[in-house]
């Protein structure tokens, strides 16, 4: 396998690792069509921890999808750093999201028939190259897997599977992580240690962290929440407690 190198950038980061300007999404067509997004605009500061919030159909999964660039949209801007996404191809889309953005999804999205290591290192090998030892070890350590690196999926918790996902996100120190429901198929427990390992990877390490949740506790965790209502940013908080995050959603639900 070849190493492939990274997407260029096509511009420096000043302090923002993600933006999106104005941006419209719609699904469907005629009687049948959604806008899911409605000229939303966002601004993803790097280093930080964000959380995106709103009530059921407010369009935040949709605005996480199209920063990370897994979706397209129908107009407006997105940006990653210095690059318009909206101005990439296909395969330049892919490029970028293999080399500078990490995912840690609901569910796991682990591979069974390798090894905990070998899942962490994935993202890497795809791309033909390896691990740097040393960040890998520390990341390792971090997450708390050293003695689980040569197990499977299967015989891991669902805790230490959700860990390998966040270390899997990590290993290649990517721009921006982006997290969908991270805790949503785990215990309490379990949960509270996923969100402190990416307080952790924002916090010490510097990471920027893109969270959807609908948990006020998960929010929490964050240094900002932004609520989405009817496909548009409407209100944020700064330094969030659950309950400042449950008072802002009652009154979007109320609206």
């Amino acid at each position: 396998m070849t190493t492939t190198a990274p997407l260029p950038r096509t511009g420096p980061i000043t302090g923002v690792a993600a933006e999106a300007r104005a941006v419209v999404k719609t699904y469907g067509h005629g009687e049948t069509q959604v806008r899911a997004l409605d000229h939303a605009d966002v601004t993803i500061p790097a280093g930080h921890f964000t959380a995106v919030m709103g009530p059921s159909g407010s369009g935040k999964s949709t605005l996480v999808h199209a920063l990370a660039g897994l979706d397209t949209i129908d107009s407006g801007q997105v940006l990653l750093g210095g690059t318009d996404l909206t101005t990439l191809t296909e395969e330049d889309r892919t490029r970028l999201r293999r080399d500078r953005i990490g995912f840690v999804f609901q569910s796991f999205n682990l591979v069974p028939s390798l090894t905990a290591a070998e899942n962490i290192a994935l993202p890497l090998t795809l791309a033909g190259t390896r691990p740097d030892p040393a960040w890998q070890t520390t990341l390792v350590d971090v997450v708390g897997l050293t003695d689980r690196l040569t197990h499977r999926p299967t015989e891991l918790s669902g805790g230490q599977q959700q860990r390998v996902a966040v270390a899997r996100a990590l290993i290649s120190r990517p721009e921006i992580v982006f997290a969908d429901e991270p805790t949503g198929n785990l215990d309490s427990r379990a949960g509270q240690a996923v969100l402190g390992l990416l307080r952790y990877a924002s916090a010490e390490l510097g990471q920027t962290v893109v969270m959807v949740t609908h948990d006020p506790s998960a929010a929490s965790h964050a240094d900002r929440v932004v609520f989405l209502a009817d496909g548009r940013v409407v209100d944020e908080l700064t330094d969030p407690t659950p309950a400042a995050v449950l008072a802002t959603m009652s009154g979007l639900t109320q609206e």
